[in-house]
């Protein structure tokens, strides 16, 4: 009989041993957690800038409207069509002939002019100086002083019509005002052009550096001149916004310019602001009227960190994350995102260099969980987020 009663004593004993054994968390009453795998990638503290795109289009620095300033003939075209021309260079010659005989005729009046000038000059100093008790009259001292000036005058306008005369001669020569590439023609020779209005010759542009201009809105406005202070690096006062530029097939235009200025006021039909910005263009391969992509500088940042946007949760508490500890516990983060940049938030705030953040694997695991980390490859991303900048 006490060997049937010892029996069960010993099976208490071993039950007990197993359920301390099974018992999860140090007699916690919880299972045990199993690490889980999930994937992180190791953020590195760097200089981010963030620029945004607007679509642009180019202009010409300079244009220039070449125009027949005299009518005429035109005898000769001196350039050819499509090419550099610099200023002062003969574009056209109209027919001079009949500038050259009103310029002839124009000299021998001012030397008619400057004889009777003489004439009148020589009579009106003899009455001057005659007594007051002459036999000249008072009448007479009048009429040689008002012929005098009257030649003086005479002179002047004659001066002044051999000036008109050569002006016009010269004019004959169409010029080159500015340096620049010149167009098609839009005269031939023999054409009679300058009647009734200056008649338009061609055109030159000067393209380099050549203009793009773009339009923002308000809103676009006032948030990328913030942000151009938050990236306190950039003084938004003194140091003008670098520009970019991109080609509508993707390609990057090599050479960078400068943001020029903003119209001061917003256009109340379309509520955007115009910009304009310079782009140097050594090679002429920009032409105006083209389409670009047009971005902007507006913010750099010396210390921050590229996150995947898919390893944040949005919500209106604010940004968080989750970062692998050394304990390889995860751990929850609140950081501050300026912008994103080729499908990656910006983080300026809470996220220390050389630290782990969970990027696959959140319906695994949450904070405080173990987990096995495995270091995450982000697959190639062809696609433009339009946020990024060089």
């Amino acid at each position: 009989m006490k060997l049937n009663r010892a029996i069960p004593a010993v099976v208490i004993v071993w039950s007990v041993l197993a359920l301390v054994a099974c018992g999860g968390d140090q007699g916690s009453g919880q299972p045990a957690q199993t690490a889980q795998e999930v994937g992180y990638t190791v953020v590195e503290e760097r200089e981010v800038i963030l620029s945004t795109e607007a679509p642009g289009r180019l202009e010409a620095w300079r244009v220039a409207q070449i125009r027949a300033r005299v009518p005429g003939i035109i005898q000769s075209r001196e350039f050819r069509q499509g090419s550099d021309v610099e200023a002062g260079e003969l574009l056209y010659r109209i027919d001079p002939a009949p500038y050259r005989a009103a310029y002839k005729q124009a000299s021998a009046s001012l030397a008619q002019a400057r004889g009777r000038l003489l004439k009148a000059e020589s009579r009106h100093e003899r009455y001057r100086k005659l007594p007051a008790e002459t036999a000249v009259s008072k009448q007479e001292r009048i009429e040689a002083r008002a012929d005098y000036e009257a030649a003086k005058a005479a002179v002047a306008a004659a001066e002044a019509a051999l000036e008109t005369a050569e002006i016009n001669l010269d004019y004959t020569a169409v010029e080159a005002p500015i340096s620049g590439r010149i167009g098609r023609s839009l005269v031939t020779e023999g054409a009679l052009v300058g009647e009734g209005e200056p008649t338009h010759l061609a055109t030159i542009q000067q393209i380099d550096p050549i203009y793009v201009s773009l339009t923002r809105s308000a809103e676009e406005v006032l948030r990328l001149r913030r942000d151009r202070q938050t990236g306190k690096p950039l003084d938004p006062d003194s140091e003008p916004m670098e520009v970019t530029l991109r080609f509508e097939d993707g390609s990057d235009y090599p050479h960078r310019g400068r943001l020029l200025f903003g119209e001061a006021s917003v256009d109340p039909t379309t509520g955007k602001i115009n910009f304009r910005a310079e782009i140097p263009n050594p090679e002429g391969f920009l032409l105006p009227g083209m389409y670009v992509r047009v971005g902007l500088r507006q913010a750099r940042y010396p210390h921050a960190f590229l996150v995947p946007q898919q390893a944040v949760t949005r919500n209106e508490q604010g940004d968080t994350l989750l970062v692998i500890g050394p304990d390889n516990r995860l751990q929850s983060r609140e950081i501050t995102i300026v912008g994103s940049r080729d499908h990656q938030w910006v983080v300026t705030e809470g996220l220390e260099d050389g630290e782990r953040v969970m990027v696959d694997g959140f319906q695994k695991a949450g904070p405080g969980a173990p987990v096995e980390p495995v270091l995450w490859e982000q697959a190639e991303d062809t696609a433009d987020s339009g946020n990024g900048a060089g």
